[in-house]
């Protein structure tokens, strides 16, 4: 009995996942529980520490990031599965002889840069961070020493991730980023009230170092081993080629990450923290519909690239169906901010004001959601026809444009930190703006009927936004003490008695059964005028829910068939 499930265990972690849909569900469940997750860790942050102390932590981590992405993200891991996995037909051993080398080459990389960058970090800091004082910017370089660490761990560990994805084995790696996110939770636990900021840092690099060992042992057993040599061969150079777009724009994205910091420090201490915090409630829906469709489609698109309809048609409906989704979430995250922000970070040090920053970020990065997780889809249907430099002149078009924005928002307007998002938020919009366009002139054509399902999604989205919007002020106690909103202005609470039917929303569970209830009422109404506006998408959807969750179904793909999936990015090194 107990071989019996032992082994079923084992077969559950190490056999392949052959299917698309099956792969994609994997990515969705663990993106979920890993945002969920990162959540809970930004929580356990906001309770042991102020946004002043955190934005010194969520700052340590920019130069350890900008030479982790720029390296990892945006050389090895954009080339190296296709390459890798092509290699394993010529022969296992010739297989792991690059991945050994990238290894090997990405450490040499790291550790030579890293050292560079450790000994300059004060000065780096002192232009990065130019708001910060002295002590500030001294203490945000020690703290960036010790993360160099932990990048190092995720510079092996992330070609471990690509080699199990090449092998299609996908849970493994998507179970890692939950080490890393329990490593900061459980060090921020036991180790805050001794060891102040040190604390998270040190849980970083425990959860960095769990990311690399859970795979290890996985990777060992299908042949991975790792070689003190560098053999810089043909497949390798090709990585090297491959990634060289990539790198270009991933550095480009760096520097807009950095100008982030820089423009955030300006405002004031706690505004980075404010900025974080918004960034971090975003990411789920982006994770959750874009990355995770995004991704589960590639290999269907690259299968139908030598049939254009085919392939118009994936990826339109790929795209409404982004777009359904994330709608409405994008409706919720506007007109709920200030619960939303309240029930997450909501502690005794994390005060209103840092409530009301943070809810204005979030509704300056509701907007652009349904933009960043739409470009993700459109990417790589570029990616699918052969065609890397379009989205990447693109992306660089839109980072630079983010940039302008960013100066112009915050020096010349003097708008609060949520400036910065709505500048980011402006610049993915004219990226989808142009990425559509031009993807759909590679089929002939574009034609304006291409855009009413996502008119349809809005105007169900907004109606369903402006009925959460009366529906929370409406049952809101502090709304009606406080003359708060059209309520005040028609003075309604002279011919209504409110006190039956309100709740007072100073208690949490009162706000939690308040922002449920409003959600639940939103969804509701979305899907019914989606149903009445004739969208095919609520129909997708339904029959999707019906495919997976009762009928248990999933589409099979060839085997030869080559997929690409992995964790996004932010589940990882970064915060």
């Amino acid at each position: 009995m107990v071989n019996k499930i032992i082994q079923k265990g084992k077969r559950f972690l190490t056999n392949p996942q052959e299917s698309v849909l099956s792969a994609a569900t994997i990515i969705m469940i663990m993106i979920v529980a890993s945002r969920v997750l990162g959540l809970v860790r930004q929580r356990v942050l906001a309770h042991f520490f102020t946004p002043s102390e955190l934005s010194l932590f969520f700052a340590a981590f920019r130069l350890p990031d900008l030479l982790f992405e720029i390296l990892v993200f945006g050389t090895f891991s954009s080339a190296f599965i296709p390459v890798f996995t092509k290699s394993l037909k010529k022969g296992n051993s010739h297989a792991w002889e690059i991945a050994s080398t990238v290894v090997n080459l990405g450490l040499v990389i790291f550790i030579s840069v890293a050292l560079v960058l450790s000994i300059s970090a004060d000065k780096l800091y002192g232009l990065l961070a130019p708001g910060y004082n002295l002590a500030d910017q001294q203490q945000i370089a020690y703290l960036a020493r010790i993360l160099f660490a932990a990048q190092g761990f995720f510079v092996v560990s992330y070609v471990l991730t690509g080699v199990l994805e090449s092998l299609r084995r996908f849970l493994i790696p998507a179970l890692a980023p939950l080490f890393y996110n329990l490593g900061i939770i459980l060090g921020t636990l036991f180790l805050a009230p001794k060891f102040g900021l040190l604390a998270p840092v040190i849980g970083v690099v425990v959860g960095a170092f769990s990311h690399f060992i859970v795979q290890l042992p996985f990777a060992y057993a299908f042949g991975f081993r790792f070689k003190p040599k560098i053999e810089v061969n043909e497949d390798v150079r090709k990585i090297g080629r491959l990634a060289f777009p990539r790198l270009i724009e991933t550095s480009f994205l760096q520097i807009s990450k950095s100008a982030e910091l820089f423009f955030a420090s300006l405002i004031s201490v706690p505004a980075y923290t404010y900025y974080t915090f918004g960034n971090t409630l975003q990411l789920l829906p982006i994770g959750l519909f874009g990355t995770s469709i995004a991704k589960a489609a590639l290999p269907t698109l690259a299968r139908q690239s030598d049939d254009l309809r085919k392939f118009k048609k994936t990826l339109l409906d790929a795209l409404y169906q982004v777009v359904f989704l994330v709608l409405p979430v994008s409706a919720a995250l506007i007109v709920l901010r200030v619960p939303i922000v309240r029930l997450v970070y909501g502690t005794d040090i994390f005060g209103w004001e840092a409530t009301v920053q943070t809810g204005y970020v979030l509704s300056a990065f509701g907007v652009g959601i349904v933009f960043q997780s739409a470009n993700a889809i459109m990417a790589r249907g570029f990616y699918a026809l052969h065609n890397t430099k379009t989205p990447v002149v693109i992306s660089v078009g839109a980072i630079i444009l983010t940039l302008i924005l960013d100066y112009l928002f915050i020096r010349v307007f003097h708008f609060e930190v949520w400036g910065l998002a709505a500048a980011l938020t402006i610049g993915v919009f004219v990226q989808s703006f142009f990425l559509f366009y031009l993807i759909n002139k590679q089929f002939g054509s574009f034609s304006l009927k291409l855009l009413k399902p996502f008119a349809k999604s809005t105007f169900a989205s907004a109606f369903s936004g402006t009925f959460m919007y009366f529906m929370l002020k409406f049952f809101d106690r502090s709304v009606w003490v406080k003359e708060l909103s059209f309520l005040g202005r028609i003075d309604a609470d002279k011919y209504i008695p409110f006190q039956r039917f309100v709740l007072d929303t100073r208690y949490t569970a009162n706000l939690l059964i308040l922002t449920m209830f409003v959600l639940l009422t939103g969804a509701v109404l979305y899907i019914g005028l989606s149903i009445a506006f004739g969208s095919q998408e609520v129909w997708v959807f339904f029959n999707q829910i019906k495919r997976v969750f009762i009928r248990r179904q999933v589409a099979p793909i060839p085997k030869k068939e080559e997929e690409q999936v992995a964790p996004p990015t932010s589940d990882t090194p970064g915060l």
